[in-house]
């Protein structure tokens, strides 16, 4: 059974919950990534913030990212853990419409599954069948 560990990106580095919106878009820019797990103090996640959350719902509205932080963005937090299969890690995507989910193992973040990792899976060692990437594929992009 392929789980979400098999497919994720390691190392994927937090956002302090504290930090702000502007730290946030120079450390995705340097990381060359579209989001980023949100962790409070105590390293445990607390959720997400994407490059488009920081556009559409700080910049687009006159908010300043040098003051908002990125707790100020959270959201709903959808993850998995790394011992989940990869049709849970799928479906969770698919039912939610996200694009990358954080991977947790004890209560911690130790990786994220994008859209590219799915691929990658799918093409290196046929982790993921073309029927699982066709469902995912229509449920997160054809039902917008």
């Amino acid at each position: 059974m392929t789980t979400a560990r098999d497919v994720m990106h390691a190392g994927a580095q937090c956002i302090g919950a504290d930090q702000s919106l502007l730290d946030a878009a120079k450390m995705m820019r340097e990381m060359e990534v579209g989001a980023l797990p949100i962790c409070g103090a105590d390293q445990k996640l607390k959720g997400m913030v994407t490059d488009r959350d920081i556009v559409i719902r700080c910049l687009a509205t006159g908010e300043d990212p040098a003051r908002m932080t990125a707790m100020d963005l959270a959201g709903q937090l959808h993850c998995v853990r790394a011992a989940d299969s990869m049709d849970t890690v799928l479906t969770k995507m698919e039912q939610h419409q996200i694009r990358r989910i954080p991977v947790i193992d004890n209560d911690r973040l130790v990786g994220m599954i994008s859209e590219a990792d799915l691929c990658k899976g799918h093409r290196e060692g046929g982790r993921l069948t073309d029927q699982q990437i066709i469902e995912f594929m229509d449920s997160v992009y054809a039902q917008r």
